[in-house]
């Protein structure tokens, strides 16, 4: 309660001594509507801006839920949230957070990136910041620009590779701000510590280069060393301003890009690609679900991949990690992992050129497989895991050959949004008789069949890993996020599934719960990160689990008037006599 009051005595000083007036209910971070009370109208000097009624914060987080409601059409929904935002921050997280289940694919997959794709059409106010190609030599500068000096967590795009919808370039910048959203509203990391960032590099994008409403560079991407010159600059320039410790996120890059940048940067920056190692726990997280719900270690699977970009890279080398934990050689692990990309399976008589990253997975030809279904067939995997981001390219005969070949078949359609699965999950239950567990990216309702059963699909969101790693790696003080931490996480993720959501079908907790799923994630991490000798941020805290709970950002209003006190035996007035 102490550290609680020490903190509002602090931002009311800091909002009282700022800003007064007007300019005080245009700060989304110090507006309150009219919850501003009597006395703090009168003082601040926005009595009569106002009308006169003194609201509560439930009753206007009930006017913009009513509001909600009424909208069927996701996109003017994310346009009405991020109205919120603008105006009023803490309005904004709280109805987030009280129907985050419902409210998540608005403010994240699938809705934001039907958001990047109209982003200039949309466009009302910026968030973020914006640095270009043309910026160069000037960065340091330019993060001067921000208003807030106290940063703890970037995550920086290039707008490259958005979800599965391609080169966005600065349209890319919902994905950003969509991510710092779930900071706060998942792991309660206070909002101004985060800061959305994109590069504008240029597009390939066509489209974009003729939309007069583009917001970017008018230019095909810049790929020559003046990009790596920005990107090092820009990373120089952020531990310049905000610290050592500062968590720098790369989201979205370009498949290169982005295995380039988590090799340069990792052992020298605070930094982790969500696309490569969030994607890779949350996925691991569903495997190591699955093998409770069967009962075969993850050993005994064979895993087969659509796609062989980052994300099955990342997913592929945090299975062979787990693997490893058993006892498993590195090689023996790599054998049971199998890629399909669209020129075919990844084997050494391949004729076409495949990334150096690929190599720990390329495997002699078994055999003569010209599609996914005939590698299916061949190989006989226990769990097909879709990142491809093509589409439903898990068709019905993949579904029902995996049927055949296992009595509990695991298949994950995890491409985003969602018209970007490789299946639904009502194909993926129905073809299977309820027998497979299926997990995808983006939400899929419950599905019934025909024995009246109900399964629930497990979203694989990233969601569940991003924030806890986030708050636990800021409140550490880690310099470098080891890949054994997404490793830590993932199994921290499969102890909160309950045997009853397991039984629903469930391989995740519900989403509802994601705020606790996430602070206990962060107190496991903290225990690691502490045991394991990567925390920079002494004393030690004795009790973890206090020390991260402690520092969660409430939504509840905070006094804006100034600190307020008499002293005691003091008196003004002369004495007589």
């Amino acid at each position: 309660m102490l550290h609680r009051n020490l903190t509002c005595l602090s931002v009311c000083r800091r909002a009282h001594t700022k800003e007064k007036g007007k300019p005080l209910m245009l700060n989304p971070r110090t507006n309150k509507g009219m919850a501003f009370t009597l006395q703090e109208r009168q003082i601040l000097g926005i009595h009569g801006l106002l009308p006169p009624k003194v609201e509560t914060q439930d009753t206007q987080a009930m006017r913009f839920q009513n509001n909600l409601k009424k909208m069927t059409d996701p996109l003017e929904k994310y346009i009405y949230l991020m109205g919120i935002q603008e105006r009023n921050e803490r309005l904004f997280y709280r109805v987030l957070m009280e129907d985050i289940e419902e409210l998540m694919p608005i403010v994240y997959t699938p809705t934001v990136g039907l958001a990047c794709t109209q982003y200039g059409h949309i466009f009302r106010r910026p968030k973020g910041l914006f640095i270009s190609i043309r910026d160069r030599g000037h960065v340091r500068s330019i993060l001067d620009n921000w208003p807030e000096t106290n940063v703890s967590a970037v995550v920086v795009t290039d707008g490259e590779r958005i979800l599965g919808l391609g080169d966005l370039g600065v349209y890319g910048m919902g994905i950003p701000v969509g991510k710092l959203c779930l900071y706060t509203a998942c792991a309660g990391i206070r909002p101004e510590k985060c800061l959305p960032v994109v590069i504008d590099v240029g597009t390939d994008n066509e489209t974009l280069l003729r939309d007069p409403l583009y917001m970017g560079l008018y230019q095909q991407r810049d790929r020559s060393q003046a990009y790596d010159d920005l990107i090092d600059e820009f990373m120089e320039a952020v531990v310049d301003k905000y610290g050592q410790d500062t968590l720098i996120q790369f989201e979205d890059f370009g498949n290169h890009n982005a295995f380039r940048f988590m090799r340069k940067y990792s052992q020298k920056y605070c930094t982790f690609n969500d696309d490569i190692q969030g994607t890779a726990s949350v996925a691991l997280a569903g495997l190591l679900a699955a093998q409770r719900a069967i009962g075969k270690p993850i050993t005994e699977h064979r895993v087969l991949f659509l796609g062989a970009g980052e994300a099955a890279l990342g997913i592929a080398n945090l299975i062979v990690m787990a693997m490893m934990e058993t006892g498993m050689t590195q090689a023996e692990a790599r054998k049971k992992i199998w890629m399909f990309d669209k020129d075919g399976l990844l084997v050494k008589s391949r004729k076409q050129k495949m990334d150096a990253n690929q190599d720990a997975f390329i495997h002699d030809s078994p055999g003569d497989v010209h599609s996914f279904l005939d590698a299916v067939e061949t190989i006989k995997p226990t769990a097909i895991i879709g990142v491809s981001g093509a589409g439903r390219l898990f068709t019905h005969n993949v579904i029902k050959a995996m049927g055949e070949l296992n009595e509990r078949p695991i298949i994950f359609a995890l491409s985003n949004p969602t018209n970007k699965a490789e299946c639904t999950a009502e194909d993926a239950y129905k073809l299977t008789d309820g027998r497979c567990l299926f997990a995808s990216g983006s939400p899929f309702a419950p599905v019934t069949l025909s024995d009246g059963r109900v399964l629930t699909p497990g979203q694989g969101n990233n969601a569940y890993i991003f924030p806890g790693v986030a708050l636990a790696v800021m409140l550490s003080g880690v310099r470098h996020i080891s890949d054994t931490v997404f490793l830590e996480a993932a199994k921290t993720l499969v102890e909160q599934l309950t045997d009853q959501e397991l039984a629903e079908g469930r391989l995740y907790p519900p989403l509802s719960n994601i705020r606790e799923v996430s602070l206990q994630m962060a107190v496991k991490v903290v225990e690691y990160v502490y045991a394991k000798g990567m925390a920079f941020r002494y004393p030690e805290p004795l009790d973890k689990n206090a020390f991260v709970r402690a520092t969660v950002w409430d939504t509840s209003y905070d006094s804006l008037l100034p600190d307020m006190f008499d002293w005691p035996g003091v008196s003004f007035s002369p004495r007589t006599g």
